[in-house]
């Protein structure tokens, strides 16, 4: 595919911008009626295979977290996460935007990655009503694994 290919498959499919790679395994967590559907369905067209649900019983490549202001506690929901992940695997925070019902301020979001040891190394537009984090593990940040 040309760099021109490439750039125009992530102004269309959000999921390209958030470096999903074919193969790989996405567990999805927090799932509920206000999630961003064309982003999953992107997701599901860059990795091959169909999202996994919070049941899936292997590690995953990804974690796609949906959390909301009233979900609970940020740090705990992270920590779980990390136990879902292969080696190296990364987390997407998705956080309704600014406004939106549901809203974690960016200073939550970072003090709860900080706890569960976790470093933010991108954050993203997700869609019209979430904002995406992705969290990695130190190890994986220092390897630049995505």
């Amino acid at each position: 595919m040309s760099a021109t290919a490439d750039h125009a498959e992530e102004r269309t499919n959000p999921a390209a911008r958030l470096g999903f790679e074919p193969g790989q395994v996405v567990q999805e967590i927090g799932y509920d009626d206000d999630v961003e559907q064309e982003l999953r369905e992107g997701i599901e067209a860059v990795t091959g295979q169909d999202i996994v649900d919070e049941d899936y019983d292997d590690v995953a490549d990804v974690v796609l977290l949906w959390f909301r202001d009233e979900d609970g506690d940020l740090t705990d929901a992270l920590v779980d996460a990390i136990g879902l992940i292969d080696e190296g695997g990364a987390i997407w925070l998705l956080t309704p935007k600014t406004g939106r019902e549901g809203y974690v301020e960016p200073s939550d979001i970072n003090e709860a990655a900080q706890t569960a040891g976790l470093s933010q190394t991108k954050s993203i537009n997700a869609g019209k009503d979430w904002a995406g984090s992705r969290l990695v593990t130190p190890k994986a940040a220092r390897s630049g694994r995505r």
